[in-house]
């Protein structure tokens, strides 16, 4: 009689142990299973992600502007002077290298959820020559006619025209532009990961040598 009934009992006991066994291995499962996804939002691991998401875009183009350098060159030979005036558009990229970006670009400071980027300088692509809206403007066509002062005033004009759009290109307002343009656009691809991970970050992009913010 005692063998019948401390049979069930056993079994019952084995039934708990074994519902006991499986429901301390779900919440270890449960506990490991959130601590893997508390650190796939970890905010290095999202900066990091972001940061390979740059580099592999390699060159971000965040402005361009049009410039128009208006030129002279004069020359004078056998008592008379030729004249050259050349009025040419053209177009300047400012580009940023994020191939450059390293890791020890970017710090991370975890007491204040705030992340600072620290930007290579800009680079100038270009001037984009508009040759249908070239224009031109002589006067002394003896000597345009006779010699080649038509060529070499030609070529004057050119090389001076294509440095002119590019000092205009990087004067203060245009790269002022530029250089907010650029910090905007990698504070936003960073600071949007974060926030889809529901991190509450503050990012400031800023250039070698400049104050951040």
């Amino acid at each position: 009689m005692t063998d019948k009934t401390s049979a069930p009992r056993l079994v019952s006991r084995l039934i708990l142990l074994a519902a006991a066994a499986l429901l301390a291995l779900a919440v270890w499962w449960s506990i490991s299973a959130w601590r893997d996804w508390q650190r796939g939002f970890d905010p290095q691991t999202v900066v990091a992600a972001s940061l390979q998401g740059l580099q592999e875009q390699n060159v971000l183009v965040p402005f361009t502007a049009r410039y128009v350098a208006v030129v002279t060159s004069t020359q004078t030979r056998l008592g008379l002077e030729a004249k050259k005036t050349l009025i040419m558009p053209g177009t300047v990229r400012y580009e940023l290298d994020l191939g450059r970006l390293k890791q020890s670009d970017l710090d991370w400071d975890g007491d204040t959820n705030a992340l600072t980027v620290t930007l290579p300088p800009l680079r100038l692509a270009g001037p984009e020559i508009d040759i249908d809206a070239i224009s031109e403007f002589r006067d002394g066509v003896i000597l345009l006619t006779l010699t080649d002062a038509e060529k070499t005033l030609d070529a004057a004009n050119r090389k001076a025209a294509q440095e002119e759009l590019i000092k205009q290109a990087k004067g203060t307002t245009p790269m002022r532009l530029a250089q907010n343009a650029a910090r905007a656009a990698v504070e936003q691809s960073f600071a949007m990961p974060l926030k889809a991970a529901g991190i509450d970050a503050k990012v400031t992009a800023r250039f070698a040598g400049a104050p951040a913010g």
